[in-house]
């Protein structure tokens, strides 16, 4: 009878996947999205140098999500980080390369010229929450207003010219590589390191997986049929082992990757298992509740907008390290992909609900998506178009679902 009441307490798979459909609709979209465009490239998307280059494209857009959906999940919005990060790349072209139309040369090594812009970009984050949660202005306006001032600023600081090119130090952020340390291991033409580190991210998600799994159990919160929770971590263990030796096959792991890891690591941390993550979705809950509740949101507001500004400073890193140049058109456009990437990924309009893992996914919707169309030859302007009925179509659902439930 014990065994018979357990089955019948215990969720069915349907009814659990239809409760968290959001999640595994997502999943699906993302392996739907790389099976159809694998098919319709001949093979291409999957190859290594292809998956390295959608890895390079989009990975300012994921450092910035990671800031964008904590904005949003506060229940603010933030259109300036886009030229933000274009003007950061110009402050640090100034910084490093020579400028026949700037009355002062630098000249900084890519060290501290790297902590100039990242200070820059926080303080001005933090400025522009202030100003939000200080005199209660709309987040819209207040970062529009910046989305214009810091377009200006960084064309008057070009001069409306490109910029460079920047030391080879500073390019390694975005197109450099970790060495292979594992080479006498290897054959020819495979990278040993990529291997190993993939194997051990996968072995540590899996048993971070298992960790919390027995947690919840221990306090009788595991909902999540067993079978499904097999099933998940397979697919995961694939996904990332067929990923690491994908990345093998070229020229091992980008820099990038490895940072745009460790920042999803580090927020995947800050949202749920610290009080200042539980303190924003709370505030994005019900603001009113958590100001009587005793938080002060004014200084959350400030906080989160100030790490917006780290991150969209540290993306005009990437994107300036990447073309090698600052130019006066960085950064056109970001914001509308770095939202879109949020909102694809789950986060509610209304704030208060939004995941890492589903902005991640987001994310790479959107520059699969990119790379796939570029390679099929579809044109900007109908790229633009699916993209922007692909974004309506995730906030439609969200509003369905929820309105549902």
């Amino acid at each position: 009878m014990t065994d018979i009441a357990a089955k019948a307490e215990r969720p069915s798979i349907m009814s659990f996947v239809k409760a968290n459909i959001r999640d595994y609709a997502l999943l699906l979209s993302l392996a739907a999205i790389m099976v159809f465009f694998q098919f319709t490239t001949k093979g291409i998307l999957f190859t290594p140098l292809n998956m390295t280059n959608i890895i390079l494209q989009n990975s300012y857009i994921v450092i910035m999500a990671l800031g964008m959906l904590l904005i949003i999940v506060a229940g603010h919005i933030d259109l300036s980080v886009g030229f933000l990060s274009g003007f950061v790349g110009a402050i640090a072209g100034v910084l490093m390369v020579t400028n026949p139309f700037w009355p002062v040369e630098w000249k900084l090594g890519t060290v501290p010229a790297i902590a100039v812009c990242l200070l820059a970009g926080t303080l001005i984050g933090a400025l522009q929450g202030w100003f939000v949660a200080r005199f209660r202005i709309p987040a819209f306006i207040v970062t529009l207003a910046g989305m214009l001032i810091f377009r200006g600023l960084m064309i008057a600081m070009l001069s409306g010219r490109n910029l460079g090119p920047f030391p080879e130090s500073f390019q390694a952020i975005s197109n450099g590589y970790v060495p292979d340390l594992l080479a006498f291991m290897a054959p020819a033409g495979i990278n040993m390191f990529a291997l190993v580190v993939g194997a051990v991210v996968t072995l540590l998600i899996l048993w971070s997986n298992w960790k919390a799994r027995m947690l919840e159990q221990a306090h009788g919160m595991a909902e999540e049929p067993i079978e499904l929770f097999y099933g998940r971590n397979a697919l995961i263990a694939a996904a990332f082992l067929a990923f690491s030796w994908i990345m093998a096959n070229h020229r091992g792991l980008p820099n990038v990757l490895i940072t745009m890891f460790a920042l999803v690591a580090l927020f995947m941390f800050i949202t749920t298992r610290t009080t200042f993550g539980r303190r924003v979705y709370a505030m994005g809950g019900n603001e009113k509740a958590a100001r009587l509740s005793g938080l002060n949101t004014e200084k959350i507001t400030i906080a989160i907008f100030a790490i917006m500004g780290g991150l969209s400073a540290l993306a005009g890193l990437v994107y300036a390290a990447r073309l090698n140049s600052a130019q006066p058109k960085a950064g056109a456009g970001l914001e509308l992909d770095v939202i879109a990437a949020c909102f694809i990924g789950g986060a509610a309009v209304t704030g208060g609900v939004g995941k890492i893992t589903g902005v991640v996914i987001g994310a790479f919707i959107m520059g699969v998506m990119n790379n796939g169309m570029g390679i099929m030859g579809i044109g900007i302007d109908w790229q633009q178009v699916i993209k922007g009925a692909v974004l309506l179509l995730a906030v439609f659902l969200d509003v369905y679902f929820k309105n549902k439930s």
